[in-house]
């Protein structure tokens, strides 16, 4: 196993990972609009083959993690890639990591939450704008909650 800087050696496995278990790249969330196959971050891979990934911008002193995906939950991926993104960025002299999920998305809240993410803000009825540029985020998501609203988390680094 092993975490690897996203490049263009490797940006293909990106693409096919967001193809297999997004249906595309594009993110739509309330700082904007973004192509995850095509932003800096990291991939974990395992006998080649990609099992978690981590995309994020920097914005001068300030990131925003974009995608954080695992396909193989409990293993501690999400936190190994969480851990070299927050290394990393302290390297460039960012002093604040950012991101943003959905009301529905407890799992995540928790998540974050326990690495030390903070609530910073939420974003009313953000999810049903989202829609009006990518129609199909779903109206319903886990636990049969549905989703309308993002919520900011925020991590000093």
């Amino acid at each position: 196993m092993s975490i690897v800087k996203i490049s263009d050696e490797n940006r293909q496995k990106v693409i096919g990972f967001f193809k297999e278990h997004w249906d595309g790249s594009e993110m739509v969330i309330s700082s904007g609009v973004y192509y995850c196959d095509s932003l800096d971050g990291f991939i974990f891979e395992e006998n080649h083959k990609v099992l978690g990934l981590v995309t994020y911008v920097i914005h001068g002193n300030e990131a925003e993690v974009i995608s954080l995906d695992s396909i193989c939950e409990g293993r501690g991926i999400g936190s190994l890639l969480m851990a070299e993104v927050e290394k990393r960025l302290q390297l460039y002299g960012v002093k604040l990591i950012s991101l943003v999920t959905t009301n529905d998305n407890l799992n995540a809240l928790k998540f974050y939450q326990k690495r030390g993410y903070k609530i910073e803000a939420v974003f009313t009825d953000a999810v049903k704008k989202a829609r009006e540029i990518k129609s199909s985020i779903p109206l319903i998501g886990n636990d049969g909650i549905p989703i309308n609203d993002e919520i900011k988390l925020v991590k000093s680094l």
